[in-house]
């Protein structure tokens, strides 16, 4: 399967309300449609999650931010706009998304996606693709795709192929919180 056949794939799975396993700008990640509630509950199923714990989102550039965080601090658009390497930051308020991404104070976690492969698939969907770590919650998170346990590669819709034979190390992105009036909290370094 070539890069472009990984892409379509991905992308009807995601319209069809499927989940994907797929590479991101960090670790391997599962993905849905952050609009559709029955994308989002059966990634909390697959993860066994708690689904009072919210969801990251990746977006391929500012302006998508805008569609799906209500009232954002200027702050954002600097510290978004200068980070070279891979930052979640969460917002106060989302919108847009359907119920279980946002977390109970309906704050949202979005992540800039700069990876060539996420980027390309995030633009042609059109919309944000749901981020998770792809292992059962309190699970370590997998570094490589040779680490993500078979049970939940059986469980999802479709695998992505790009990359799989990777190895570099990887890490989850560092989190920060970006309160109403601007203040920043440093929640993963």
């Amino acid at each position: 399967m070539t890069y472009e056949d990984d892409i379509k794939e991905s992308l009807k799975t995601l319209r069809q309300g499927g989940i994907i396993l797929y590479p991101t700008d960090t670790i391997w990640g599962l993905g849905c449609d952050p609009t559709n509630e029955t994308a989002v509950s059966k990634i909390f199923k697959i993860k066994a999650r708690d689904e009072s714990k919210s969801l990251i989102i990746l977006v391929d550039g500012l302006s998508m931010i805008e569609w799906y965080v209500e009232n954002c601090p200027e702050i954002v658009f600097e510290l978004a706009g200068v980070s070279d390497s891979p930052l979640t930051i969460i917002y106060p308020k989302g919108k847009n998304l359907a119920e279980g991404v946002c977390g109970k104070d309906n704050s949202i976690a979005i992540r800039i996606c700069h990876d060539e492969f996420c980027s390309e698939l995030i633009t042609r969907f059109r919309k944000p693709i749901v981020s998770t770590s792809a292992n059962p919650s309190g699970s370590p998170s997998p570094v490589n795709f040779n680490e993500i346990e078979k049970s939940l590669i059986e469980k999802v819709d479709f695998v992505v192929n790009y990359r799989q034979n990777d190895r570099s190390e990887s890490i989850a992105s560092p989190v920060i919180k970006v309160n109403p009036d601007g203040t920043i909290k440093i929640i993963r370094k």
